[in-house]
């Protein structure tokens, strides 16, 4: 079985792309964009699971009220 090994070249670009990584300030908006649309979306399922919950209570609430009205009326 073969190691790999990455060369000390290669580390050393690796080194580099993380340090300038870690200093630009322009990942930092990225980053914070990133956090609100996760936000939002969240926010979004919430909301959509409530209104879920919302339409299928007040669609069982219908549904009785009509099978009443029909069990009334077929009396």
């Amino acid at each position: 079985m073969t190691a790999f090994f990455l060369g000390d070249d290669t580390m050393d670009r690796l080194k580099t792309l993380a340090l300038r990584l870690l200093r630009d300030e322009e990942g930092q908006d990225l980053i914070e964009y990133a956090l609100l649309a996760t936000f939002v979306s969240l926010v979004a399922i919430a909301g959509a699971t409530l209104l879920g919950t919302a339409l299928n209570n007040w669609y069982s609430s219908v549904a009785t009220g009509v099978d009443t009205a029909a069990a009334g009326a077929g009396s």
